[in-house]
């Protein structure tokens, strides 16, 4: 039997709630004790991409396991779910990820070290060379790197969540291996997003601390390369999808 409309916004919501508390509370909590820069990259894409493959088996069912403003737009480009889910999905991916920033905001207080790092780090989030932000690359650099990861990581979900996709079952392994190959990339040049939900919630989280306010003010980028990064994997996916028929 299918899933309700609130079935599937439901599991949306707890979805990007556990992605958000396991990869952004990785980053968060890894520090200070984890000092080795390499390590905490590998760690941090870990969480991310393990979360996203659980989360996809789990969920994959009941509302395809998008998790993601980026993958929800692409798929709604490719017809591939309801017009009417759109905006229901992107307010349910938000507000998970606020929920799960909410959470590490919760356990960082009973720290001061990790409250000071969440705070420093705006509570994770990504960023460029501005306003403060703690990357050394300038906004084209980053611009051009979420479009490009994202371009490939949604390519990757069309492509293996395809009906006709004889081994789809294994769909969630590959998916959550590309999230984790494209965090070990992008974690170094601007902290990896590829996800406007993930990027939107620590920002709007830490705007209130005068250390962290770059966030929010960098936040357009994470959603407008990402966005069009998903869409290009939407007509990609629907040219292949035409040259294979």
């Amino acid at each position: 039997m299918a899933a309700t409309a609130a079935q599937r916004y439901l599991a949306e919501f707890i979805g990007t709630f556990a992605l958000l508390l396991m990869g952004d509370g990785a980053a968060v909590f890894s520090l200070p004790a984890i000092t080795d820069p390499a390590a905490r990259v590998v760690l941090v894409s870990m969480a991310f991409g393990v979360t996203v493959l659980g989360g996809a088996y789990a969920f994959g069912q009941i509302s395809g396991g998008h998790f993601n403003p980026a993958v929800t737009i692409s798929m709604a480009i490719s017809r591939r779910m309801p017009s009417r889910d759109i905006v229901p999905y992107l307010v349910a991916q938000v507000a998970g990820a606020i929920l799960g920033v909410l959470v590490i905001l919760g356990i960082a207080y009973g720290s001061p070290d990790s409250w000071a790092n969440a705070q420093a780090s705006g509570i994770g989030s990504q960023g460029y060379n501005a306003f403060n932000a703690p990357y050394a690359f300038n906004v084209g650099s980053v611009f051009i790197l979420e479009l490009a990861l994202t371009f490939l990581f949604v390519l990757v979900i069309q492509l293996v969540t395809r009906p006709e996709n004889s081994a789809k079952n294994l769909a969630p392994v590959a998916i959550g291996l590309t999230l984790m190959v494209t965090n070990l990339v992008g974690i170094g040049v601007d902290g990896a997003s590829m996800n406007p939900a993930r990027s939107l919630a620590p920002a709007l989280l830490s705007a209130g601390w005068s250390s962290s306010t770059w966030a929010i003010k960098e936040v357009w980028l994470f959603w407008v390369a990402p966005i069009l990064g998903g869409a290009l994997a939407a007509v990609v996916e629907g040219q292949l999808r035409s040259d294979t028929s």
